[in-house]
């Protein structure tokens, strides 16, 4: 066999297993989708109807819309506040100057790291101190801490092919740090903090472990409302809000690799004719 048979052929299984992999693990979720348009009060196949009761029932006025808007509320909160904080933190870890960098990093990769179990019984008691526990501003407020991490790792990503020169160019010029940073860099990573974004409201509008530490009753997500709904009594409204939560996840993840294909090139600084 010729070095280019066996280069072929290792393409073709390397293909083949990413397919079956793809499959195993897409194969279950899409097989519950068609339970949501059941006509039945139960999960079962085969189905003994077609019927759209379940998604008018999670859709109307109740406890799954009330959790919907929670979800909503806590989830582009915390988005705009780990985004701002998210991107701050990697324009800061892209400059050289930087003390402590890596314990700082680490630092800030902790949420994604510790047991959420841990780090939501570590919230309950810190917020239980600062009266926090039972209300949205807490739950804001430790989503966005368990969602920064996310930013701070796109939008560093994203710093990796920023031109730094460009910004020292700026300052040399009279422009104030807070306009050149408005100006020039935050039109090339854009992508970057946009993708961020969606990746930190992604993860606030499913987590659940820390809303049953921090949220009340007057604070339940929509996560909480499947979970409880899971320990209660399962019917296809469960099935009909997953497969809601699914469309929505797969939105945000296409629209981030679109972002990501359409990131402008940084313009490189020709060293040679400095």
């Amino acid at each position: 066999m010729t070095h280019q048979t066996i280069a072929r052929l290792a393409t073709t299984a390397h293909f083949v297993f990413g397919a079956v992999m793809v499959a195993f693990l897409l194969l279950p979720l899409l097989a519950m989708i068609p339970i949501s348009f059941s006509s039945g009060s139960f999960l079962s196949y085969p189905l003994p109807g077609l019927s759209m009761q379940w998604y008018e029932r999670v859709f109307s006025s109740g406890p799954w819309t009330d959790s919907l808007r929670n979800s909503l509320i806590v989830g582009v909160s915390s988005t705009l506040i780990a985004t701002t904080l998210g991107t701050l933190a990697a324009f800061a870890f892209a400059r050289r100057n930087l003390p402590a960098k890596r314990t700082l990093l680490g630092f800030l990769m902790a949420p994604m790291i510790v047991p959420s179990v841990i780090t939501g019984l570590g919230m309950y008691f810190l917020f239980s101190r600062l009266g926090l526990t039972a209300s949205l501003t807490g739950l804001v407020l430790a989503h966005a801490i368990l969602a920064t991490p996310f930013v701070v790792i796109t939008v560093t990503a994203t710093l990796q092919q920023f031109d730094m020169t460009l910004l020292r160019a700026a300052y040399s010029l009279g422009a104030p740090p807070l306009r050149a940073f408005f100006t020039i860099v935050m039109p090339l990573i854009l992508s970057g903090i946009v993708s961020g974004a969606l990746f930190a409201f992604i993860t606030s509008f499913d987590e659940v472990v820390v809303a049953i530490f921090i949220g009340g009753p007057g604070q339940r997500t929509l996560p909480r409302q499947m979970f409880d709904g899971i320990r209660d009594t399962i019917d296809p409204s469960i099935i009909a809000m997953s497969t809601f939560l699914m469309v929505v996840a797969t939105i945000a993840l296409t629209l981030s690799a679109w972002l990501s294909q359409r990131a402008p090139h940084t313009v490189q600084t020709d060293k040679a004719s400095a």
